[in-house]
């Protein structure tokens, strides 16, 4: 699920996203707030609505599975045309009858060292 996950970052495929980002998933964003966006997940992966990437790579992944879901980490390098950075994820995954969807995450951006 992480490489599709990859892949629908460089389509860009909202359908991967509103598909397998659940409803009521809650992220944390950088600043430790808790937000319910699913929606402005899926509509930042339409085409043309957000920057374009033509790398998305993930590094230092560690998949911790406790049977019916899995806590993955990692670091995402994303690359456009003109600029390139690094965002630190954890994502929950839980399997549902629908099949594997992300309940809750974190991102935070990598700093500089």
């Amino acid at each position: 699920m992480e490489e599709h996950l990859r892949q629908a970052e460089l389509g860009p495929d909202p359908a991967f996203f509103e598909t397998h980002l659940a409803d009521d998933a809650i992220m944390l964003t950088g600043g430790g707030e808790p937000a319910f966006a699913k929606q402005q997940i899926v509509e930042a992966h339409h085409p043309g609505k957000g920057p374009k990437f033509i790398r998305v790579e993930m590094s230092e992944m560690k998949i911790t599975s406790h049977e019916c879901a899995a806590v993955v980490t990692c670091l995402g390098t994303y690359a456009t045309a003109d600029t390139s950075f690094s965002l630190r994820f954890m994502r929950v995954w839980v399997r549902k009858s629908a099949g594997w969807q992300i309940v809750a995450g974190t991102v935070a951006s990598e700093k500089a060292e």
